[in-house]
């Protein structure tokens, strides 16, 4: 039983909510930090909240989004996920990511059967999902606020939404109102709010939203909508003020960079806003994720070898080697295509570091399809693999394809491929053991706090002795020995 939370009845200034954003936004911040106030008087303590990112990139650049918001209005970060308001920013690519969450928000009810004070949110790509949102309304009726990706500039008006809804006017918690909303598409975006980066010298920033691509076993367009970029005003002014703040590393986000700026009034392709990111004083390294091999310009790979600012390392997903295979998952380029870019972007940067997606048991995979693939990773040489077992998702078309390959085959054939990335990798690895090279001091290791933890310039991860004043900083480092995945070094 939840005990009866009573609150002085919350009045409103009299002026209605501003209908232009973000202004609207902040309104909703200041009426939202006064409910909290009012909250943490009754419990006799600050209010906490906890964020739990599940998921790639541009979740983690979304949450420090709504981690700013929620400091904004008045929550206290918190480790734990014992907190008076937990927010899930869930991903829905594969199946298990869905269930995870499903066991951990039992978990979070074991909390909230303690806690009066405290509400559950959900949102990011798995509240997409139609079916998803009708599972959580039926049992977990506990949960307080769900939302989306298209809407999470309205975060802050949600919040205040849910609290209304879960502690009501009155001030008594009722326990039975859910807050949901969940939109389809928009063609929004909002500038300017707040947000809490995770590091003082490196940081995510959105260039883009959205794919247009609809291969056929990605969910991605489904619940991130369509293409929209930003304008290269608003990219280039926030990535300004990352550097006057300390920023000395930027990562370009979008599900597919190279298509960036073809929906925009004023055309601007990737390359060009790559060439004015690198213009930015302080800035002293620029990556991007992720690249469509279909769209990657001979401009683009120009741009990339004359800028030192831009980092070594492409990722390029080549998702099956089988020019077959690649014409039923609908990626609109052939194994030759994709192997011609890898040519041309090693003779422009004979030393970039090449990582790639790779799909094993795509429905219908032959064993020779199969053999395409390990031909493309032995021509190739790929630095590093993320290598996926096909994981069927509702809504997509290849869901629904015959012919889906038996577990054990697709066992075994991952197994195959995942010794030869490996074998593959450990080798091109060994290239830099002897060298000194230019290291970025990311944290104190978490198995050694004698020692810190950093990349190389083309991703290469990177062990040294040192301190927590290191971090931040670019470091000259002798890489003494190679231990296959990373290096062992010692400043210089």
């Amino acid at each position: 039983m939840h005990q009866m939370i009573h609150i002085t009845p919350i009045h409103l200034p009299a002026a209605p909510a501003p209908t232009e954003e973000p202004a609207r936004q902040y309104f909703y911040i200041r009426a939202a930090r006064e409910y909290i106030r009012q909250l943490s008087a009754q419990k006799g303590e600050p209010l906490t909240f906890h964020v739990a990112t599940f998921g790639c990139q541009m979740n983690a650049k979304d949450s420090e989004k709504l981690t700013g918001i929620l400091e904004e209005a008045g929550y206290q970060k918190s480790d734990s996920e014992n907190a008076d308001f937990v927010l899930y920013n869930t991903c829905t690519v594969r199946e298990n990511a869905n269930n995870k969450v499903y066991g951990r928000l039992g978990y979070l009810n074991g909390f909230q059967k303690k806690n009066p004070f405290m509400m559950i949110g959900l949102c990011g790509c798995m509240m997409q999902e139609p079916a998803v949102v009708d599972k959580i309304r039926q049992s977990y009726r506990f949960v307080n606020l769900i939302f989306g990706t298209h809407n999470i500039y309205k975060f802050a008006e949600l919040l205040y939404t849910a609290l209304e809804n879960t502690f009501g006017r009155d001030g008594d918690k009722n326990g039975s109102s859910m807050t949901v909303d969940i939109w389809q598409d928009t063609d929004k975006i909002v500038e300017d709010l707040p947000v809490e980066r995770k590091y003082t010298f490196k940081s995510g920033v959105n260039i883009m939203f959205g794919c247009n691509n609809f291969c056929s076993y990605c969910i991605v367009p489904y619940v991130r909508g369509r293409e929209r970029s930003r304008k290269p005003g608003d990219i280039l002014q926030e990535i300004k003020t990352l550097a006057a703040d300390g920023v000395k590393e930027v990562m370009l986000l979008g599900q597919n960079v190279n298509s960036y700026g073809k929906n925009l009034e004023e055309p601007c392709t990737f390359a060009q806003l790559l060439r004015d990111v690198a213009d930015i004083d302080g800035i002293e390294r620029i990556r991007f994720m992720t690249s469509h091999p279909k769209d990657l310009s001979d401009e683009l790979i120009a741009v990339m070898a004359q800028s030192e600012k831009i980092c070594r390392h492409l990722h390029l997903p080549l998702q099956s080697g089988s020019t077959r295979l690649l014409k039923i998952m609908n990626r609109r380029y052939t194994k030759e295509q994709y192997l011609h870019l890898v040519e041309k972007m090693r003779a422009a940067i004979p030393d970039i570091a090449i990582t790639t997606d790779i799909i094993v048991g795509f429905p219908g995979e032959t064993e020779e399809d199969f053999n395409e693939t390990m031909d493309v990773v032995c021509r190739v040489g790929f630095d590093s693999a993320f290598t996926f077992l096909y994981s069927k998702r509702t809504g997509t078309p290849a869901a629904a394809m015959e012919n889906q390959v038996p577990e054990e085959t697709v066992k075994a054939r991952f197994d195959r491929l995942l010794y030869k990335v490996q074998e593959i990798a450990a080798k091109k690895a060994m290239r830099y053991e002897g060298t000194v090279q230019k290291v970025l001091i990311e944290h104190v290791n978490e198995r050694d706090e004698s020692l810190v933890t950093g990349r190389l310039d083309n991703n290469s991860i990177v062990h040294l002795p040192g301190n927590a004043g290191m971090i931040g900083t670019i470091a000259d480092v002798y890489l003494k020995e190679c231990k296959g995945f990373y290096y062992i070094g010692e400043a210089r």
